[in-house]
């Protein structure tokens, strides 16, 4: 499967990222060039882009359930988080409505 990304840390908790403030902002500082990066954090950093702009055409199932989990928990539970994010990799707004109209489909509200 070369047209996938490595499904390495696939088994990775996400949950216990998202859930623990200091492991999250430390995955963030790394994705957003503010900070040192894990072997997985630099993973995320070099394929974030791309998995946005494309959808995750390249996730694995298992990355795919992952980057829906992340945004829905980010939009829902960090939003200055999500603000930074999307600021930093869709300056434009071009995929974040994509994945907010999703999340709000789901009934978590986004904030303005």
């Amino acid at each position: 499967a070369d047209d996938k990304y490595t499904d390495k840390y696939d088994k990775i908790n996400l949950q216990e990222i998202l859930e623990n403030k200091r492991l999250l902002e430390s995955y963030m500082d790394c994705v957003l060039g503010k900070g040192k990066c894990t072997p997985e954090g630099k993973e995320l950093k070099d394929h974030l882009q791309e998995a946005l702009e494309t959808g995750c055409e390249k996730c694995t199932e298992a990355q795919e359930k992952g980057a829906e989990t992340s945004i829905d928990y980010l939009i829902k539970n960090e939003p200055e988080i999500w603000k930074e994010l999307t600021a930093h990799f869709d300056p434009d707004g071009k995929w974040r409505k994509k994945y907010e109209d999703r999340a709000e489909a789901k009934g978590i509200v986004i904030p303005e």
